[in-house]
């Protein structure tokens, strides 16, 4: 510190450089202070098993914003992160540091994370949680300073300073002097291990001392000033910091994103509007114009209407609020309203898009090769490289063409992530085909996600290796079939053939021991889209027929008996439901006269009567959609089902089965639809009451032209409607195979097969 000429060259003792966390007000404050200071080392808030990683944040593939992750080893589901932004004052001042002629020593002195995640294990709580209930330090601050917004107050005293003062310590020993007040009235704030952690603290500054002297320079959190001033004993610091939990940890970089940093992520020492603070740090003259030309920007991008001139207003605008409002220069408040009247037309919503993107955003940082990773990052890091998937913060649609390697190959890696926890990317619905051979994906990278990999890292050091162990052992320990066919299913998609056979040795061994049919019912579906989803995709799912088959037989013969068994509303909705699925199952396998035999299951179930209207309905309707069940059979079985001797609720019952799902039938079919109109008129007044509600949830369901078609025809009224062998208006009175073979061509075009 010799020869320094600024009025910090007379500071004694050790520099304590109280900030806010991700301040960059406090960053660019703590940078000119040790500027001036020039101390021999700089002593950070942080844990100390990261000081063998702080060499990384000089490695030009380190761009914040980043977190140190420390996770116990032997469970790497407890972690705590340490996240750090281009403009934290820790990291500035790690930066500063580095960027020296002769490197200045830099460390952490934070309690280890050793002792924070063995305080977890102990308590199943986080220790900080009691950060909600502290008091707010710049809250108070504020309402003493006469603000009602302590984050105006900060921009405003801290933030919007024009040039560093003269003395660049003057503005941290004001707030240490505020802190000292709050300290005094607020004592350790309600949160008890704030008074471990500086115990810590001040033995890591001793150790400072015996090295440096008093020439080191302390960065903490601003509330921590006064504790680390106050002067305590060695015994006393010791005696808090005896017996506490400790286990192993290991330690890493892993990226952040700025919406992790605000407070709305759940980030307790988190800020409302990383996206601006960024922008305020890097922008070093006229932040609001600069800011407002990248608002126009991207309301350019989204289609909107903005010229240089709504900058222009804009910016005058937002200077007038500031003046009028006696802030030093215009902030985040003024700049939004200004946005908002200017080139929003008054709108919130394109506001909000502006906040979202710009005011929070979706930066996402990157941390280099050299950091130390599981062997399971490290070869999910070469497969997004090799497949070109980059990992983003902002959320993003992805389309794959099943028939290309390429696409195949993502599909892959994204299934087998879904199967180990890892949920990079949700499937969605796919846009524009519903074959087999395409899929869509929503991606977004969340930090978090860095702990799912590490905690995967148990079982296997590449992807495929993880996810077919896991797989495995999932299947082993299936309580239900249903799981069992669940996980066949996603082990086809991320084409896990190693892990098939025994998941389907498990398959097998559930469905033999299985009676009930409702679960048989439930499992079947899955397993048809598993032996089609094979296909797509060139694996072999052939040993999933056999047991698909079996099980499609012994529901066909345990599925009319368990619809008579006496069943309730509730479970006769329910069965239904499984009928319609385990319908659509059959006529995806391939199994010899299975189809005729479900046919034969749905006539039984259509013809009895000791079968609720629901499921006799709905096999009736299933059986006309297949063309195994004629015109006038059809018309019969409705005619028995709402007959007077029927119970209306039983009636009401068949006709939701029956019609429940789409009315286009009724519409086509004018005697079906007289038929239901007659039961209708003829029920009872008290029994209508009863039934209105199923039949409102079944008819309310059609789309708007068809219960508008519904009521024209039913206005009509009965002397109007067409005999049975007339065909209603529009339609021929039968089909024309001419005209019908017309159209194949443009359904293969339109439908073409994998």
């Amino acid at each position: 510190m010799n020869g320094m000429g600024s009025p910090a060259a007379e500071w004694r003792g050790p520099l304590l450089l109280g900030v806010r966390h991700h301040g960059p007000g406090s960053a660019r404050a703590v940078r000119a202070a040790l500027d001036a200071a020039r101390p021999a080392a700089v002593l950070i808030e942080g844990p100390p098993e990261g000081d063998a990683l702080l060499p990384l944040a000089a490695d030009p593939g380190m761009r914040p914003p980043v977190a140190l992750l420390a996770h116990a080893a032997d469970d790497p589901g407890r972690a705590a992160f340490w996240p750090l932004a281009a403009f934290s004052p820790e990291w500035v001042a790690i930066r500063w540091a580095q960027e020296q002629e002769v490197p200045v020593p830099v460390r952490f002195i934070d309690l280890p994370a050793a002792h924070t995640l063995a305080a977890r294990a102990d308590t199943d709580t986080d220790p900080d949680a009691a950060e909600s209930v502290r008091p707010d330090p710049l809250a108070v601050l504020a309402e003493t300073a006469g603000y009602d917004d302590p984050e105006r107050w900060w921009e405003d005293v801290v933030e919007h300073r024009g040039a560093v003062r003269e003395d660049p310590l003057a503005a941290f020993e004001a707030l240490g002097e505020a802190m000292g007040a709050l300290r005094e009235a607020y004592g350790d704030g309600g949160h008890a291990r704030d008074l471990v952690r500086e115990a810590y603290m001040r033995q890591r500054m001793r150790a400072a001392r015996r090295e440096f002297g008093d020439a080191y320079a302390v960065v903490c959190g601003a509330w921590h000033v006064p504790a680390l001033r106050v002067k305590t004993t060695a015994a006393a610091d010791k005696a808090l910091l005896a017996g506490l939990p400790k286990v192993k940890v290991e330690t890493t970089w892993v990226p952040w994103t700025h919406r992790r940093l605000a407070r709305a992520g759940g980030y307790g020492a988190g800020i409302t509007s990383p996206g601006w603070y960024a922008h305020l740090f890097a922008a070093r003259d006229r932040p609001v114009e600069r800011w407002l030309t990248k608002v126009a920007g991207l309301l350019r991008e989204e289609d909107r209407q903005v010229s240089s001139a709504h900058v222009i207003e804009a910016v005058r605008l937002a200077g007038t609020l500031a003046a009028v409002r006696g802030r030093p220069v215009a902030g985040l408040t003024e700049t939004l309203e200004a946005v908002r009247a200017v080139m929003c037309d008054g709108s919130d919503i394109p506001l909000a898009l502006v906040e979202d993107r710009l005011v929070v955003g979706d930066v996402l940082g990157e941390v280099p090769d050299g950091a130390p990773v599981v062997p399971l990052q490290r070869d999910l890091t070469r497969q997004q490289r090799s497949l070109r998937l980059k990992a983003e913060a902002q959320e993003r649609e992805l389309e794959l063409d099943l028939r290309k390697d390429t696409d195949a190959a993502k599909s892959l890696l994204l299934h087998r992530l879904r199967l180990l926890g890892i949920d990079w990317g949700t499937p969605a619905a796919s846009r524009g085909s519903t074959g087999t051979f395409r899929e869509t994906w929503r991606l977004r990278w969340e930090p978090e996600l860095s702990v799912r990999v590490a905690e995967a890292g148990i079982w296997g050091t590449t992807v495929v290796a993880a996810a077919t162990a896991k797989a495995e052992a999932d299947a082993a320990g299936a309580a239900e079939l249903g799981e069992v066919t669940a996980l066949a299913e996603r082990c086809l998609l991320a084409g896990l053939s190693e892990a098939l056979p025994a998941v389907l040795r498990a398959l097998a061994d559930r469905a033999a021991l299985d009676t009930d049919v409702a679960r048989l019912a439930k499992a079947l579906p899955a397993l048809a889209r598993s032996l089609r989803y094979g296909d797509v995709r060139g694996t072999d799912a052939s040993a999933l027929g056999t047991v698909a088959g079996g099980l499609a037989e012994r529901i066909c013969v345990a599925l009319p008996p368990a619809c008579a068994a006496g069943l309730d509303g509730d479970a006769a909705a329910e069965l239904r439901g499984h009928v319609d699925g385990v319908h659509g199952a059959i006529g995806l396998l391939e199994a010899d006269g299975l189809r005729e035999r479900w046919a034969a299951v749905l006539r039984a179930l259509a013809g009895r009567d000791t079968v609720p209207g629901v499921i006799r309905g709905r096999a009736a309707r299933l059986l006309l959609d297949d063309g195994q069940l004629p015109a006038e059979e059809t018309a019969r079985l409705m005619g028995l089902a709402l007959s007077p001797a029927a119970s209306p609720a039983d009636a009401a019952g068949w006709i939701d089965g029956f019609a429940g799902g789409g009315g286009t039938l009724l519409v086509h079919d004018e005697r079906l639809l007289g038929l239901i109109d007659a039961w209708l008129v003829g029920v009872p007044e008290q029994a209508f009451t009863d039934v209105l509600p199923l039949l409102r949830r079944t008819f309310g369901a059609y789309e708007a032209g068809v219960k508008r078609s519904l009521g024209e025809l039913i206005r009509r009224g009965p002397s109007a409607k067409h005999a049975p062998s007339q065909a209603p208006e529009g339609f021929a009175p039968t089909l024309d195979p001419t005209r019908a073979d017309a159209v194949l061509p443009v359904l293969r075009l339109l439908l073409p097969t994998p």
